[in-house]
């Protein structure tokens, strides 16, 4: 693994190792933070100081209920203090088990529940081509066990046909899903017309790589392979 970032993965892990409690989806979030690290340090153009701003890029947290990967970036990039990461879950905390947007500075999206991330993705890009925004990117981050819900296989129907390309979704594959498909997951972005690429998800050099890759004309999925969730 290549760590060209100013905060390294070391330092995300004892930002982790805060928060405590009776978290059941440790492996849920772990698998999600070198993918996370490297958007929002290198990709994403969101920063504290423009979580408002119309011409930011938008994230989506779909694989929300495994969120402490995710409140470790967002402290480490100040989002908000890490002192708010030890009361993690607890009942006067902003920071619940499940991200709420109202509570959760950065955040674009309440989520937690499969199969919910990607069609708001889609419909994120839909009214920002309405208010004639194009340059924000939409990235949504979705597990490989979400791809077993109906509204997930609408979602990628329609926006490879739409031409959506401000449209990212980042697969965090740990070999969760209940259905296979033929090819992998890849293939299945492919048959609807997105531009797809696997890659290794704890492979820093090469997820930026494939997140920044240009894709005119077309929707862009990362599956980013990690680790078995049981393993």
């Amino acid at each position: 693994m290549t760590n060209t970032a100013e905060n390294s993965v070391p330092d995300l892990n004892r930002l982790m190792a805060l928060m405590t409690g009776d978290e059941k989806h440790g492996p849920a979030a772990t698998s999600t933070l070198d993918a996370l690290w490297v958007l929002y340090d290198r990709v994403l153009r969101v920063s504290p100081g423009s979580v408002d701003a119309p011409g930011r890029d938008r994230f989506l947290l779909s694989k929300g209920h495994g969120p402490m990967a995710y409140y470790a970036v967002l402290a480490a990039k100040g989002f908000f203090p890490e002192e708010l990461l030890p009361g993690f879950g607890s009942y006067d905390s902003p920071l619940g088990h499940h991200p709420d947007r109202m509570l959760v500075p950065g955040a674009e999206i309440g989520s937690g529940s499969l199969g919910h991330g990607l069609p708001l993705a889609v419909g994120s890009v839909l009214g920002l081509r309405a208010q004639g925004l194009s340059d924000p990117r939409v990235w949504v981050l979705i597990g490989d066990a979400e791809l077993d819900e109906g509204s997930n296989h609408e979602a990628i129907a329609y926006a490879g046909p739409a031409g959506l390309e401000q449209l990212h979704t980042l697969v965090i594959d740990n070999a969760s899903a209940t259905h296979g498909r033929p090819g992998g997951i890849t293939a299945r972005f492919d048959a609807a017309g997105w531009s797809a690429e696997t890659v290794d998800g704890r492979d820093h050099e090469a997820m930026y790589a494939a997140f920044t890759r240009p894709h005119p004309g077309r929707p862009r999925a990362v599956v980013a392979r990690v680790e078995p969730k049981n393993a």
